[in-house]
């Protein structure tokens, strides 16, 4: 783990509450996995006093680039959304345990649900790169919500799409399009991020139907490093040393399918 102030290359407005920051942070992004996050510094001052977590979207190991695709919820990511290009941040990182890369059999199904695509594109390269046959689910409430979905697309993956109003691909939501899909093909590893009432029916479906999978969980946290308990969520069953939560921030945010208990089922 690094706390770095790094450099703003590039910071734009995607949709009126959606943006994409492009950090130069060349030794979180040789480390960082996909599925990891860092905890970035939204302003000069103290205020907000903690730090914001952010998925990330890109990692250009290479380049010493990190990429954060997110949207404006609140004071922190409002603040952040003012933040210049030239600007420096500071963050930790990179934390938090990632996906699983490596699965028997060659088709995974990546599953976004609204800005919870964020994490999945950095994962869907590393499989392609892997030589997996990669399929992205994408839901939203309607067309202007679906995100990355040419970027998922030049990489190779099959997109399908579904949205609540109709306006683009099917009209429902993305858990039926997972249904319909797993009923025509087979897939040996399923993963999913988004809300919390779409990660439980994935969940639920993929021990239901004996499908390995992960889902990646999002969580107010405080110190992003395990030591404040802020982020606790219940395990199902104890683990091997007897605990009965784990931390989102630390021992997640990406949990296999049966692992915790996810509200909204």
């Amino acid at each position: 783990m690094f706390q770095i102030s790094a450099p703003i290359r590039s910071h734009r407005a995607l949709r009126p509450d959606i943006f994409f920051l492009e950090l130069e942070a060349p030794s979180i992004a040789e480390k960082a996995q996909p599925g990891q996050f860092v905890h970035i510094k939204v302003s000069e001052g103290f205020d907000p006093l903690l730090r914001r977590p952010f998925s990330l979207h890109e990692i250009k190991g290479q380049e010493g680039t990190l990429g954060v695709l997110y949207q404006v919820v609140g004071k922190g990511t409002k603040l952040l959304s003012q933040r210049q290009a030239g600007e420096e941040i500071n963050l930790l990182g990179p934390l938090g345990k990632g996906f699983s890369l490596n699965f028997s059999g060659d088709h995974g199904v990546l599953l976004g649900g609204g800005i919870g695509v964020a994490p999945l594109f950095p994962l869907a390269e590393s499989l392609i790169s892997a030589g997996k046959k990669v399929t992205v689910l994408l839901g939203a409430r309607s067309e202007g919500l679906i995100l990355s979905r040419e970027k998922f697309s030049g990489l190779g993956c099959r997109v399908l799409v579904t949205t609540d109003d109709g306006s683009l691909g099917e009209k429902g939501n993305v858990i039926e399009l997972l249904k319909k899909y797993l009923t025509d093909h087979p897939v040996d590893f399923l993963y999913a991020c988004g809300p919390e009432i779409v990660l439980a029916h994935v969940d639920r479906l993929g021990v239901a139907r004996g499908i390995p999978g992960e889902v990646s969980l999002e969580a107010m946290m405080g110190c992003g490093v395990g030591a404040c308990l802020s982020c606790s969520c219940a395990r199902k069953d104890e683990n091997e040393t007897g605990k009965k939560y784990a931390k989102v921030c630390s021992d997640g945010p990406v949990f296999s399918f049966g692992e915790v208990q996810i509200h909204g089922r």
